[in-house]
């Protein structure tokens, strides 16, 4: 491979995950960007790998780096990136150096691996079927509770990360919008001595995290919205009254009813012929 980017993923904590493709990926590169080179350095000494150069790529220094990355795959280098943990990009950087690649007509790859959204996703034990991930919330301010209120009314599994210093705090604003009866799963350490699942609901999990003191990066997951009960002829002709007493004219208000409860507009036609004139 030449004037490569390629994405490497690395152990989410036990170094027993670095697989034989990703090590002969990182014996190959010219250049390693990542986020961490004392970090790095030991992942590549665990792996028996020559140091390259290694370019520190954080969240301050992504926008300066990605020029001297594009440099590198203008020279026909292999430039590999990963993260403290897990997949690069997902919540770290590499996004921006992967867009930035593709712009400029550079072959991007990827050594798929471990990652810690996935994995905590797959021992909760919450549907998998379909999930958004979230990464970090906005800390605070109108960001955040606007994120709240969206995730109150998802009907996917929700996976979340959070710090343990402000997990007690989300937790807490989860409970709020979204019920304190609402499950979830918190997952730290995932393959490490002290890999920690705890289930249950939200203001359980908010009590459980007041006994402790929480340490370690956390992967929340949370169980979707119930599904809501299909309007009744009662909820359809109370709305369709709503309507027609504001002054809307009929065939509207059947429009408008059929958008607001989603049933079919021939539902609720029937039903504004069952109303007094």
């Amino acid at each position: 491979m030449t004037g490569t980017l390629l994405l490497v993923a690395t152990p989410i904590g036990n170094l027993g995950e670095l697989s034989p493709r990703a090590i002969e990926a990182l014996a190959s590169a010219d250049v390693i960007a990542c986020e961490d080179t004392r970090r790095t350095g030991r992942l590549l000494e665990h792996a028996g790998v020559a140091k390259p150069k290694l370019l520190v790529v954080n969240d301050h220094t992504e926008a300066a780096a990605t020029r001297t990355v594009l440099a590198a795959l203008d020279d026909d280098l292999i430039v590999v990136v990963v993260t403290d943990a897990g997949m690069p990009g997902i919540s770290d950087p590499g996004e921006r150096l992967v867009r930035a690649a593709v712009s400029a007509g550079h072959r991007v790859s990827v050594v798929a691996g471990p990652s810690a959204a996935i994995a905590a996703l797959v021992v909760s034990g919450l549907p998998t079927g379909r999930f958004v991930f979230e990464g970090f919330m906005p800390r605070k301010g109108s960001g955040r509770t606007a994120r709240l209120a969206v995730l109150a009314q998802e009907p996917r599994t929700i996976v979340l990360y959070e710090a343990p210093h402000r997990v007690a705090a989300t937790v807490a604003d989860l409970a709020s919008a979204l019920g304190p009866n609402r499950q979830i799963v918190m997952v730290r350490e995932l393959t490490k001595l002290h890999e920690e699942v705890w289930r249950g609901g939200l203001g359980d999990a908010l009590d459980h995290l007041h006994l402790i003191a929480p340490r370690g990066e956390y992967v929340l997951v949370v169980a979707g919205a119930p599904e809501a009960p299909p309007p009744t002829d009662e909820d359809i002709e109370h709305a369709l009254r709503a309507h027609l007493t504001a002054g809307t004219d009929r065939k509207s208000a059947v429009a408008e009813v059929a958008r607001e409860l989603r049933v079919p507009k021939r539902v609720v036609y029937d039903a504004s012929l069952r109303l007094s004139p």
